[in-house]
């Protein structure tokens, strides 16, 4: 597995990250197969949420690989924080209260990156720097990040804080492509064109924040996946013919499209089946051509201005 340079090298990554949304639905030795599965293919980045199944999300990885401090070591631990029950809260008591929650259920003294789960419009921007000072000093949270931020959110929470955002996860996927869609279609009056999220893209870029896609496999929100739909056909013949010429199953391909952005954007893949898990991860052995990325981009239905 090859890895990622996250806050200008002081995080070395794997460049694809596993996602534990789903992990509770596991039992515990299945769960502990798919993270030992993970980290025998190079992964060692793993996204949570205090939201996930409640918290057990976090309870369940804790408890599949015993932690100690011999396996926290070789683990970049990522959560998140901010969204509750029918609203968002960034006050400071939140994100004090979330932190000491997911520390409890890690079973860990420390989170690698806490990420604000989703923009929270109430914010007080004065109470989550309080919040990342408390954090970053106890030694409780090392590194911080969002979570679906606009480039104006971001500046307007980091004219406040004193340690600088690392990461912003954002949904992208060969069918979700917005941030990519208005960059090449400037000056141009098609639907395409519309910049619905500040120029995210180049702006994670000027600002060395690395940019963590959600749901690489899907399309809409949450409305299925596209490999292997039929609803996609010309997308999928498009996938197969370079996967086969590449001897790589089709979600290999799926998430080195992604991968070959220079923006070093990490997938977070959330699968808990352990062969499917092996078989995302030979995308990390695979490095598309300028004319194959353009063309799966194309076969997705975008056109070229």
């Amino acid at each position: 597995m090859k890895k990622i340079s996250i806050a200008k090298g002081e995080i070395s990554a794997s460049e694809i990250s596993l996602g534990c949304m789903r992990i509770a639905e596991l039992s515990k030795s299945e769960a502990s197969m798919l993270i030992s599965t993970a980290l025998e293919e190079g992964i060692n980045f793993f996204d949570h949420a205090d939201i996930y199944a409640g918290g057990k999300s976090e309870e369940i990885f804790a408890q599949a690989i015993d932690m100690s401090p011999r396996i926290r070591e070789k683990l970049i631990i990522q959560t998140k924080c901010g969204i509750r029950q029918g609203y968002y809260d960034f006050s400071k008591e939140h994100i004090l209260n979330s932190v000491d929650g997911s520390l409890k259920r890690l079973k860990t003294d420390y989170i690698d990156v806490l990420l604000l789960h989703r923009p929270d419009t109430l914010m007080e921007p004065e109470e989550v720097a309080e919040a990342f000072s408390i954090l970053h000093k106890s030694g409780k949270v090392r590194y911080f990040g969002v979570s679906n931020q606009s480039s104006m959110q971001i500046e307007l929470l980091s004219k406040y804080l004193n340690h600088k955002l690392i990461i912003n996860q954002l949904q992208l996927s060969v069918t979700n492509t917005g941030m990519i869609d208005s960059g090449l279609n400037v000056n141009m009056k098609v639907n395409s064109s519309i910049d619905r999220d500040g120029s995210i893209l180049e702006y994670c870029r000027l600002k060395d924040i690395t940019i963590q896609a959600w749901s690489p496999f899907q399309f809409g929100f949450f409305e299925g996946v596209f490999l292997d739909n039929d609803k996609f056909p010309e997308l999928n013949e498009k996938i197969n013919e370079i996967a086969a010429d590449k001897n790589v199953p089709n979600t290999a391909i799926a998430v080195a499209w992604i991968l070959r952005h220079p923006a070093k954007i990490q997938p977070i893949v959330g699968t808990t089946n352990v062969k499917r898990l092996k078989d995302i991860c030979k995308a990390s052995e695979v490095v598309l051509t300028r004319q194959e990325w353009y063309e799966i981009y194309r076969a997705a239905g975008n056109k070229l201005p």
